[in-house]
């Protein structure tokens, strides 16, 4: 009625207790963002795949340290408002540009039970733990590792590459380098691809070992490395004076996703007594598909192998993982016999190896519970499914180009990566237009530069891609190389 006047707000009232002093109305608000959540998902492809934050949006997040509390019900607006709108876009079906899982409804579900428990990780006796260790067997399951393996969540393969340059150290120096460090120490040398992520050259700096003793081995046409050169770059090392002691083999290459031959390299590494470590965050969780498990024949014979569910496994981020044939030698790298680590028989303290002992971090989320949800909801079987359909995806793009009169293909495609170029352009104008298509939201591909030339980039990743989102891919080229309009 028009002389009825609104209630005020209950004015926020300080308190130690951080639980909200109304339950009923944090249910309803937080069912709200719940619902609102999940149309976003459903709805995904509606909206632009990218645009900027907003200058009002940059504003609201350069304000002071807030000392006052607010109503949840405003934070949500602020989060409706100034946060769903300028994701990363890697939701939507023509996100493409890099390597980005696009998560499930599941997944979300995952963290926000993960965050209402809010387990640490580390270690004691808990069900977080054994949920992780069913991660770590299922993985050994799908790789071919042996039980007894050894594995750990981290915030994605680069940590997990790190860990495993450092473990392979341990086993080449002895347990005593925790201690002494690499001073007057043979000088190690480690060899990966050419075409290798930077975070193996980043881990051997962080590892003190340095990356001007990372040997970079050339590539095949396809993009694999070249085993015949490796054995004679570590033959010229052992005749230098020099330690030899890891390969890295990749399994799928960041800029074509090529993949080693790994059974080669782990004859070579056998042959060699050094340690084999695969970087598997493009491709290794691609052995979930009957149709693409014989690429990475070789991969069980590894050492460790770093992966991240985040990617193809559509976890939500961060989900890397690592996972180590030698438990033995993976807890001598790490373990530290502290006072307030000490295990017992019983209680809250049993157990006899916890992941604090695997790795650095004392302090863990419960990454395991988004991804136990996202496999034992899905099944293996549909997400290798939905990884070669990905691929099948990637090979009509490939098509597209191969019979498009301005496109032109720029490298072989092993798995889901199609790089191409448009004839009679130079680099200038790639990089523009994919700016350009990034910032009218329409898609999101990204550049990358292949022998020497600057190439569009297309991982197809996204569980929700299809054709049709191909053909309107190349619709939008097709526009742009008429009129220079999207």
């Amino acid at each position: 009625m028009s002389g009825e006047t609104q209630e005020p707000k209950r004015p926020l009232v300080p308190s130690a207790n951080l639980d909200p002093s109304d339950w009923g109305e944090f249910r309803a608000l937080a069912h709200q963002m719940l619902d609102d959540m999940i149309g976003h998902i459903e709805t995904i492809r509606e909206g632009p795949v990218w645009r900027a934050p907003a200058a009002e949006t940059r504003q609201r997040f350069a304000r002071a340290l807030p000392h006052e509390q607010r109503q949840l019900g405003d934070v949500l607006d602020d989060v409706r408002s100034h946060i769903l709108p300028y994701a990363t876009g890697n939701l939507h079906p023509l996100f493409m540009g890099w390597v980005h899982g696009a998560g499930t409804p599941v997944g979300m579900v995952a963290e926000m039970i993960a965050a209402g428990l809010n387990l640490n990780c580390g270690g004691r006796d808990h069900v977080g733990i054994e949920v992780e260790q069913q991660i770590v067997r299922w993985m050994s399951e799908a790789l071919g590792y042996p039980t007894g393996a050894s594995g750990l969540f981290l915030t994605g393969s680069s940590m997990a590459n790190f860990l495993a340059v450092t473990i392979a150290k341990t086993e080449a120096l002895g347990q005593q380098v925790r201690q002494a460090g690499l001073a007057q120490q043979q000088q190690l040398t480690a060899y990966t691809s050419s075409e290798a992520h930077g975070c193996i050259a980043q881990a051997m700096q962080l590892s003190g070992i340095g990356s001007a003793n990372l040997r970079l081995v050339a590539v095949d046409a396809s993009g694999r490395m070249r085993p015949e050169v490796l054995s004679a770059m570590i033959e010229a090392d052992r005749a230098a004076g020099h330690l030899p002691f890891l390969v890295v083999g990749t399994a799928g290459t960041v800029n074509t996703g090529a993949i080693d031959p790994l059974e080669s390299l782990a004859a070579i590494a056998a042959r060699e007594n050094l340690w084999l470590h695969v970087d598997g965050a493009i491709g290794a969780l691609a052995v979930l598909s009957c149709e693409l498990r014989g690429l990475f024949a070789g991969i069980e014979r590894s050492a460790s192998v770093a992966l991240d569910f985040h990617k193809w496994g559509h976890v939500p981020y961060d989900a890397g993982f690592l996972l180590v044939r030698d438990s033995a030698a993976h807890r001598r790298t790490f373990a530290q016999p502290t006072a307030y680590l000490q295990r017992a028989d019983r209680g809250l303290a049993a157990g006899e190896t916890w992941p604090c002992d695997l790795g650095p971090d004392l302090s863990r989320g419960f990454r395991a519970l988004k991804t136990w949800m996202t496999i034992e909801t899905l099944g293996s079987e549909r997400i290798g499914q939905a990884i070669a359909e990905t691929c099948h995806v990637a090979a009509y793009l490939v098509e597209r180009v191969e019979h498009h009169p301005r496109l032109e293909l720029k490298a072989p495609v092993a798995l889901n990566i199609v790089c191409f170029n448009i004839r009679g352009e130079d680099s200038a104008f790639i990089r523009t237009l994919v700016l350009d298509i990034q910032e009218a939201g329409i898609a999101a591909p990204s550049w990358t530069v292949i022998n020497g030339d600057l190439v569009i980039r297309c991982a197809i990743v996204n569980h929700r891609t299809t054709r049709d989102d191909i053909d309107a891919f190349i619709g939008h080229i097709d526009r742009y190389l008429g009129d220079k309009r999207l």
